[in-house]
C-alpha cells in the first residue's frame, strides 16, 4: 500500500503543486494592473503599496498550495476515514485562513497600506471573519485542482500499467505457441528423414539433414522476436520448401508470386510454414502424381495478404490441427480482430489458405511507439 501511495503521490515525480501554485498569481496579477490603470488615468496618483498588497496577498495563496497539497495527499476524503479527513480539512481552513491574515496585517503594516488599531484581537479578526468566506472558497478551489491532478496522473499510471501487463502477457503467450510450433516442425521434418532411410534414399536423406540442420540452426539463433520482415520470412521458407521438395523430389512443385513492395512489411515469425505444412499434408501427398502450390504475397487497402494454394484435394472442414490453430491464436494475440487466417476449398480443385494482417513497415511501429 504505501509503494502503491508513493508511486501516485510522488510530489517530485510531476511538480503538479507549482501549477496549483502559480494559479492565484493570475488574478492577483490582473487585479494589480486594474488598480494600476485606474489609479494612473484617475485623479489620485498611484500607490505602489496598494498594488503590492493586492498581488502578494493572491500569491501568498500559491505559497501555500504546498500545504493543501500535503493535506490533500495524507487525508483524503474516502472510506472508512471520511470524518478524519473533514476534521484535517476544516483545520486546514482554519490554517489557511489565519496565515493569509497575518501576512496581509504584517506586509499592510510594513507598507503603511493597513489601519492599524494598535490592538491584536481589534485589528485581527474582523479580517479573519471577512476572509473566512474566501479562504473556504479558494481552498476548496485549490483541493479540487489536487484531487483532479492527482486522480488524473493515478488514471494514467493505472493505464500505463495495464498496457504494460499486457504486453508482457501477449509476449508470454507468443512465446509459448512459439515453443509449441518449433517440435512440432522438428518431428514432422524428422518423420519425413525416417521414411526416407526406409525407403533407402540415403542420399535424399543426408541432403535433406543438412538442410534441416541449416533451418534449425536458423531457428535457433533467433532473436526470437514476434514479428520479423516478409523477406526474413521467405528466406526461412525457401529453406523449409527445399526440404519437403527433396522428400516428394519431382513430385512437388512451388511457384512465388510476391510483390517486391511487401518484403519490408512486418509478419508473424514463421507465418507461412503451418499453411505450407498443411497444404501439403491435407493436398498434395495424397496425390501419387504430386501436384503444386502458390505462394503469393500482395497489399490492399493498407493489409497484407499471404495466400497459400494448393492444387490437391478439396479442404474439408475438420478439427484444425497445431499449427493452423497456433497460427490463428498468433493472429488474434498480435492483431485482435484485425488479423484473419481463412481456409476454404479453392476454385478448379484443391485448397487456399489465406492470412491477412495491418501492413506495418519500421517507420510504421517507430511512429507509434512515439505517441504511445
Amino acid at each position: 500500500m504505501s509503494t502503491r501511495r508513493s508511486q501516485i503521490y510522488d510530489v517530485k515525480a510531476r511538480p503538479y503543486w507549482l501549477l496549483i501554485a502559480f494559479a492565484p498569481c493570475i488574478p492577483g496579477f490582473f487585479g494589480a494592473v486594474r488598480t494600476y490603470l485606474q489609479q494612473r488615468f484617475g485623479e489620485g496618483p498611484v500607490d505602489w503599496g496598494e498594488l503590492t498588497l493586492g498581488f502578494a496577498n493572491w500569491a501568498f495563496v500559491g505559497a501555500l498550495a504546498p500545504l493543501v497539497y500535503f493535506l490533500a495527499n495524507r487525508f483524503p476524503i474516502k472510506r472508512p476515514r471520511i470524518l478524519r479527513g473533514l476534521i484535517a480539512h476544516f483545520f486546514g481552513v482554519i490554517t489557511v485562513c489565519v496565515a493569509w491574515c497575518a501576512f496581509g496585517i504584517l506586509l499592510g503594516s510594513i507598507l503603511n497600506s493597513f489601519p492599524w488599531e494598535g490592538k491584536i484581537v481589534k485589528t485581527f479578526m474582523p479580517w479573519i471573519l471577512i476572509r473566512m468566506s474566501y479562504s473556504l472558497l479558494l481552498y476548496l478551489l485549490t483541493l479540487c485542482c489536487v484531487w483532479a491532478f492527482l486522480y488524473y496522473r493515478e488514471a494514467r499510471d493505472r493505464e500505463s500499467q495495464q498496457a504494460r501487463l499486457a504486453a508482457q502477457l501477449a509476449e508470454a503467450r507468443l512465446s509459448a505457441l512459439r515453443m509449441q510450433l518449433n517440435p512440432h516442425f522438428l518431428f514432422n521434418s524428422l518423420n519425413a528423414i525416417t521414411v526416407l532411410v526406409r525407403d533407402h534414399q540415403n542420399e535424399d536423406a543426408s541432403e535433406m539433414l543438412g538442410l534441416l540442420s541449416d533451418v534449425l540452426r536458423e531457428v535457433m539463433q533467433s532473436k526470437q522476436h514476434a514479428e520479423t520482415t516478409l523477406n526474413d520470412e521467405l528466406s526461412f521458407i525457401e529453406k523449409y520448401v527445399t526440404i519437403e521438395q527433396v522428400r516428394f523430389s519431382d513430385r512437388l512443385q512451388v511457384r512465388w508470386s510476391i510483390e517486391p513492395t511487401t518484403r519490408d512489411v512486418f509478419v508473424p515469425e514463421f507465418v507461412l510454414q503451418p499453411l505450407i505444412e498443411n497444404a501439403i499434408k491435407h493436398g498434395i501427398d495424397h496425390k501419387t502424381e504430386g501436384g503444386v502450390i502458390e505462394i503469393t504475397a500482395s497489399e490492399f487497402n493498407g493489409e497484407l495478404i499471404l495466400t497459400v494454394r494448393d492444387n490437391g484435394l478439396a479442404y474439408r472442414s475438420s478439427p484444425e490441427g497445431l499449427g493452423l490453430s497456433n497460427t490463428r491464436e498468433r493472429l488474434t494475440t498480435l492483431y485482435g480482430d484485425a488479423g484473419q487466417l481463412i481456409v476454404a476449398s479453392a476454385n478448379g480443385g484443391g485448397a487456399i489458405a489465406s492470412v491477412r494482417f495491418p501492413a506495418r513497415r519500421q517507420t510504421d511501429k517507430q511512429d507509434s511507439h512515439a505517441y504511445s
